[in-house]
C-alpha cells in the first residue's frame, strides 16, 4: 500500500439510479458483510488526501442512509441527474470551494468492489505526462472513462460542455482532451469488476472468495 496522495480529493459517485439492481440502493449492498459503499470509501481513504461523496442533492433525506461515513457531500453541479459528468463537476467544485491542496479530482463509482491500491498514484503520475492533467483506468484492453483523474483545470471546460453544450458521455468529454490510459491486470481478478445486477453481486461474492 502506497502512501495517500495529499493532492487529490477521492470522489465516490453514489448518486445513480441502480436502475438494474431492482431499486436496491447500490452503495448500500453487502458483499462479504461490508457494503459497498464502505469498501470503496476504504479505498478512498488510503490512496486520498481528502475524500467526498458525490449525492444528485445535498438534502438530508439524500444524504441519510450514507451519514455514519461522516463524508462531506459534493452535490452534482445541476440539478436533474444529468449524469456522471454533473456529478464529477461538482466534485472538481467542491474541492475548488473546501480543499486548498487539491490539485486532482479521482472519480470512483460506488459499485466497483475490487479496486487497486495503486489507483491514485498511477493514475497521477500518466496524468503528468499528459498535457491536459486528465487520465483515466483500463484493464483487459477496456477503458473505464468513470475511474479516472480530472485536474482541476479543466473545471471551466467541463461545466462548458455539461451545461452549454449539453454533454453528457464522459468518454466523450475525455477523447476531446488529451487522455492518458493506464492499464491494469485483470488476474486474478478485473480490478474494474463494477456490480449492476444481483447476477453481479453474487460474481463478486464468488471471486472474493476464490481471492480473497
Amino acid at each position: 500500500m502506497t502512501e495517500p496522495c495529499g493532492n487529490v480529493l477521492g470522489l465516490i459517485l453514489a448518486g445513480g439510479l441502480a436502475s438494474r439492481m431492482e431499486g436496491r440502493a447500490k452503495p448500500l449492498l453487502t458483499l462479504s458483510g461490508q457494503r459497498l459503499i464502505d469498501r470503496i470509501t476504504d479505498t478512498a481513504r488510503a490512496q486520498c488526501g481528502a475524500v467526498a461523496l458525490n449525492l444528485h442533492d445535498s438534502a438530508p433525506e439524500t444524504a441519510a442512509p450514507f451519514a455514519d461515513l461522516g463524508l462531506p457531500v459534493a452535490p452534482d453541479a445541476a440539478p436533474g441527474r444529468l449524469g456522471p459528468l454533473a456529478g464529477v463537476l461538482g466534485g472538481l467544485e467542491f474541492a475548488a470551494a473546501y480543499c486548498p491542496q487539491v490539485e486532482f479530482v479521482l472519480s470512483l463509482p460506488c459499485d466497483c468492489p475490487f479496486l487497486p491500491d495503486d489507483l491514485a498514484e498511477r493514475l497521477l503520475t500518466a496524468a503528468r505526462e499528459s498535457r491536459s492533467g486528465l487520465a483515466c483506468a483500463s484493464s483487459g484492453g477496456r477503458v473505464h472513462p468513470v475511474i479516472a483523474l480530472w485536474p482541476l483545470t479543466l473545471r471551466e471546460a467541463l461545466r462548458r460542455a455539461l451545461l452549454e453544450q449539453d454533454l453528457r458521455g464522459v468518454g466523450q468529454f475525455q477523447r476531446d482532451h488529451d487522455l492518458s490510459v493506464v492499464e491494469w491486470p485483470t488476474a486474478p481478478r478485473d480490478p474494474f469488476f463494477n456490480v449492476n445486477t444481483p447476477d453481479d453481486l453474487a460474481l463478486a461474492e464468488e471471486l472474493l472468495r476464490r481471492a480473497p
